[in-house]
């Protein structure tokens, strides 16, 4: 392998991942643990399988059904493009070349809280909150995995399931 062919790979890596806040697989440990509230909408219990992360995620159900034991792929990204250029958060019907179009189910949000132990702490437990237009999400875990995230961020939510 060449130097030329190591800094070409190298720079498709960094441009994929441009705007990436967060990615990992995650299996659905338990749905509706305290009853089902809303008709439309079930939350989800989550665990991810590298980084150990606890994801409560609440998903319309009837758009995106999800069961006990389904296992995805969620990305946290502040844009849908793959270079990471910066969108504006509006939605477009003809936008094409994008994160999305690798994935099944896309909501738009914006961080609402962190919380967390000790934030200078490298081993400190971090918990980000983000509102996807009511559909809220908690993801809890090491803080060096939620380093990118600000409150008042706006992030893109992807899921895809995958077959197992």
């Amino acid at each position: 392998i060449t130097i030329q062919t190591f800094q070409h790979y190298f720079k498709r890596i960094n441009l994929r991942m441009a705007g990436v806040l967060f990615e990992d697989i995650f299996d659905v440990k338990d749905v509706d643990p305290n009853g089902k509230h809303f008709d439309r909408v079930s939350r989800l219990f989550c665990e991810s399988e590298s980084f150990k992360m606890d994801l409560i995620l609440d998903v319309n159900t009837q758009v995106y059904p999800v069961v006990l034991r389904d296992k995805f792929r969620l990305m946290l990204a502040t844009t849908l493009y793959e270079d990471g250029a910066p969108d504006d958060g509006s939605y477009t019907s003809n936008l094409e070349g994008t994160r999305a179009d690798t994935f099944e189910y896309v909501m738009f949000g914006r961080v609402y809280r962190i919380e967390g132990d000790d934030f200078g702490d490298s081993n400190a437990i971090l918990s980000a909150y983000i509102s996807y237009g009511g559909l809220l999400m908690r993801l809890k875990g090491a803080a060096n995995n939620l380093h990118g995230m600000e409150t008042g961020q706006s992030v893109y939510l992807l899921l895809k399931k995958l077959a197992f």
